[in-house]
């Protein structure tokens, strides 16, 4: 019977430690890297515009950094472009020269934890939507726009007297992929200026994804998804303050009234399409579904590049 308890025990501290390592491991960058500007002279010069860096500094002093592309024809709407885990803006450059050529000022940042941005975590949205708010409000906070509803003593600034490039923006959209997706999508919650939204292969909850990255491990992992979540969840609230129960992009789109354009490849299997499919499902009279046959996760872009170009400026224009 001691065997037996000793042996619980054990398994227990393995288990909880398993999924303190696991949690702080999902919460950090150990390695990031700083974005070459070498990058945005490339995107601007080819499709001749213009970009500049840009800050806001969020309320625990965690400074945030991007790049602000506009067109020499601007169309008065700005996009707010957001990459997915582990990845830095460079990886919305792609977006970023589609939309430059379709007229739309894009501003691509950094994510907190990513490339230059401070933060010390990674939060999967719950303190990233309010970072949403922030880049909203430098842009719509410029001379010569019409939108109105943002604190006056918002934060948010434009770096290097920087401001003149982003005025007179009336339409504010938003385009993520994986992570950035779904921090877009908890941004409704909040943020109720976004005319529309693109999101790239989102998850619907942290929670879900989190089990099935477990369980992606094989069938050790599977068994152990089940406690080591909750109890990683429960470390980081009480280490950190963040309840990464409330990273839950379905629950923000259930009541949302912006309208949503859901893009998952068919063939991902770093998040299932089904995660869209419950998006889209919580609101289908504001949402619209695109999987792309043969493309896996974030690879839409590729694998149907013309097609992807259309339906996102389509959904954007209208």
């Amino acid at each position: 019977m001691r065997a037996v308890i000793r042996l619980t025990i054990l398994l227990l501290l393995v288990t909880l430690a398993g999924s303190i390592f696991i949690a702080e491991g999902s919460l950090n960058i150990w390695h990031k890297e700083t974005p070459n500007p070498a990058a945005a002279d490339s995107i601007a010069a080819r499709d001749d515009a213009s970009w500049s860096d840009v800050k806001v500094t969020a309320p625990d002093g965690s400074v945030l950094d991007a790049w602000l592309f506009t067109p020499r024809r601007p169309n008065r709407s700005a996009v707010i472009a957001l990459h997915g885990v582990g990845d830095t803006r460079l990886g919305m450059l792609g977006h970023v020269d589609f939309l430059l050529r379709a007229g739309y000022t894009v501003l691509a940042p950094d994510c907190r934890g990513h490339g230059s941005s401070g933060g010390d975590l990674i939060t999967f949205g719950v303190r990233e939507a309010n970072d949403v708010h922030l880049w909203a409000d430098l842009l719509l906070r410029s001379p010569g726009s019409r939108l109105t509803g943002f604190p006056v003593d918002s934060p948010g600034r434009c770096a290097r007297g920087a401001m003149p490039p982003c005025q007179g923006l009336d339409r504010l959209y938003g385009i993520g992929q994986s992570m950035g997706a779904a921090i877009l999508l908890e941004s409704l919650a909040r943020e109720h200026r976004f005319r529309a939204l693109v999101a790239d292969c989102p998850f619907a909850t942290f929670r879900e994804i989190a089990s099935e990255r477990l369980a992606q491990q094989g069938p050790l992992g599977r068994v152990a998804s089940w406690p080591a979540v909750p109890l990683g969840f429960t470390w980081v609230r009480a280490r950190y303050g963040v309840n990464l129960w409330q990273a839950s992009p379905i629950d923000a789109l259930r009541t949302a009234d912006t309208a949503v354009l859901l893009i998952h490849g068919a063939a991902d299997t770093n998040i299932d399409p089904r995660h869209s499919r419950e998006l889209h499902a919580i609101n289908p009279a504001h949402t619209e579904l695109w999987e792309v046959p043969g493309a896996g996760h974030v690879a839409s872009l590729g694998a149907a590049r013309q097609e992807y170009i259309r339906r996102v400026t389509a959904w954007l224009d209208k």
